[in-house]
């Protein structure tokens, strides 16, 4: 197990839906980088993990979003699936511990769907991301550029399109969460 993320504790935050190759590879990313992932969502218990249309495996949830706070967590993954961010993006709990971690200026990290609780917080206005192509006019919408590249980078949010983008993804989560805060990021937030 590598030292790159020693004391560095990440929040992945989704529910049941979620695509779950895009939450069990970046959590193995950072777990091998000796960080230290855990699953956030809507509720404690368990979510329910989906293999694109077909139920997978079960995980459980380390702490339910409203007892979790941004400023416990070094970087926040927002894993996709369709139906996973489609349910957070109507929690508001959920949007706003999105939102703190823009505020605070700290790496955030989506793929595929999971940009839509970007939309959601308002957070890819004026910002060039990447996702699954049906989110395109949604991110646009929003006030974002939307690019059809495999990983993407501005002020600390890192955007992927898909799970065969995931190699890039977690070498960009590594990355990220090494150099740590982007004052930059936090600067545009609250401008």
């Amino acid at each position: 197990m590598g030292t790159k993320l020693s004391n560095k504790r990440v929040a992945f935050l989704a529910t049941d839906g979620v695509e779950q190759v895009e939450l069990t590879e970046p959590w193995k990313a950072v777990e091998e980088a000796g960080g230290e992932p855990e699953l956030v969502s809507l509720e404690e218990g368990e979510i329910q993990g989906f293999e694109h249309f077909d139920k997978g495996t079960r995980f459980r949830v380390d702490k339910a979003v409203a007892d979790a706070e941004p400023g416990d967590y070094d970087a926040l993954v927002l894993p996709g699936g369709v139906i996973n961010p489609d349910i957070l993006r109507m929690h508001d709990d959920a949007m706003a511990f999105v939102k703190r971690f823009f505020e605070q200026g700290k790496p955030v990290g989506a793929i595929c769907h999971g940009p839509w609780s970007l939309v959601e917080t308002g957070m890819v206005d004026a910002r060039t991301v990447t996702s699954w192509p049906s989110l395109k006019t949604d991110i646009r919408n929003a006030g974002g550029t939307w690019v059809d590249e495999e990983i993407v980078v501005d002020r600390g949010l890192f955007t992927s399109r898909k799970p065969d983008d995931l190699p890039a993804f977690c070498a960009k989560l590594v990355e990220e969460v090494a150099e740590g805060v982007h004052s930059e990021q936090r600067e545009a937030v609250r401008s």
